[in-house]
């Protein structure tokens, strides 16, 4: 069998498995009681399964399993992926406290990291690299832990979080390919296939949720792939271009920090402030909301690719100016402190008139 069969016939597998696996995850979410029950954050108004994201990671494990070198780092990325997805699962059921699914995510970025996903380098902005050392332990493990919550934080939106993660993997495939990190593009490729047969059933309007375990599940692989990306592919891939792929995800996180400190409430504490929410709030409906966001990623992810190309001082040159220009829009966006009191009318305005749309149709 030739490669090109080969990877396509895994990439039409993950789909599949993914695909007829979803509807079956929903109807076990309503026999065990894995619901998304509405709230004053929440943009739905129905129950709603959560199990979905079990259907995605069926469909790139068996399929990794089949297709992938799994000796080495992908091994730990699978067990990982066990770990997160089952602390995930037990609390989209029993809604686990926040110290115990950190433990979990803990467990996962260790167990990944003792099988070799590990960062060893930053790229120096002005060229060449800055070995970490001992710091690799804690870097890792941070990156790692840190994009898992990133993912879960934007999962606010029908079809958002696995849009923007298909995004973002297809374009960490795309960039491991070109520096000759066949095996690494190959996980990611897998991945959006699997994503890829989720989505028909959670874009606008939803049917299934993927819950907390679909999107740390999301987060955690995607973590993973761009360290391994780091390692395999050339030096300029390190964790700079990832960052600029998970651009939506890291500096909506970001973002919401700075927000609830300006505001003096808990970092922790949910609000209705993400860009999701300021987008709905001015009058965008939920499905160009999300449309708008995966333009967004997708623009970081073209970014990405030019930076490929370019040399150190050059890429940290463009990435300076979007920088700036992300600034800048997230200032007129009010994301770092519009009142929550008044973004908060807006989207409820807005989220009835959607409502009464539905209703009616």
């Amino acid at each position: 069998m030739s490669v090109v069969i080969w990877y396509i016939v895994a990439l039409v597998s993950a789909f599949v498995i993914s695909f007829i696996g979803v509807p079956l995850t929903a109807k076990i979410a309503f026999k065990i009681g894995a619901v998304d029950k509405p709230s004053a954050r929440k943009v739905h108004k129905a129950k709603m399964p959560r199990l979905g994201g079990l259907g995605i990671f069926i469909g790139f494990t068996v399929t990794a399993l089949i297709f992938l070198h799994l000796p080495g780092p992908m091994t730990g990325v699978l067990i990982g992926a066990c770990i997160i997805t089952i602390v995930g699962v037990l609390d989209d059921i029993y809604q686990l406290s926040p110290v115990l699914k950190l433990l979990g995510q803990s467990i996962a970025a260790i167990v990944a990291m003792y099988f070799g996903v590990m960062v060893h380098f930053l790229t120096n902005p002005f060229d060449g690299l800055l070995w970490l050392g001992y710091l690799s332990l804690p870097i890792t493990f941070l990156w790692i832990v840190g994009i898992t919550n990133a993912i879960n934080l934007i999962d606010g939106l029908d079809g958002l979080a696995a849009g923007v993660s298909s995004i973002a993997a297809v374009t960490m495939g795309v960039v491991a390919w070109l520096n000759g990190g066949y095996e690494i593009a190959f996980a990611a490729f897998i991945l959006v296939a699997a994503i890829a047969g989720f989505i028909p059933y959670n874009f606008f309007p939803a049917r299934t949720f993927m819950g907390d375990g679909g999107s740390n599940l999301l987060g955690f692989l995607l973590s993973c792939i761009a360290v391994l990306g780091s390692v395999k592919s050339a030096a300029i891939f390190s964790l700079f271009l990832p960052i600029v792929i998970l651009g939506i995800p890291i500096l909506d996180t970001f973002f919401a920090i700075i927000r609830r400190i300006n505001r003096k409430t808990p970092i922790f504490k949910p609000d209705k402030g993400h860009l999701h929410h300021q987008l709905l709030a001015m009058g965008l409906s939920h499905r160009n909301s999300v449309l708008v966001i995966y333009s967004i990623s997708g623009f970081f992810g073209i970014i990405a690719c030019i930076c490929n190309f370019l040399t150190g001082p050059k890429a940290t040159l463009l990435a300076a100016l979007l920088l700036l220009f992300i600034v800048w829009g997230a200032d007129k966006l009010g994301l770092f402190s519009a009142s929550e009191e008044h973004k908060a009318k807006a989207l409820d305005l807005k989220e009835s008139a959607s409502n009464n749309k539905l209703t009616r149709n």
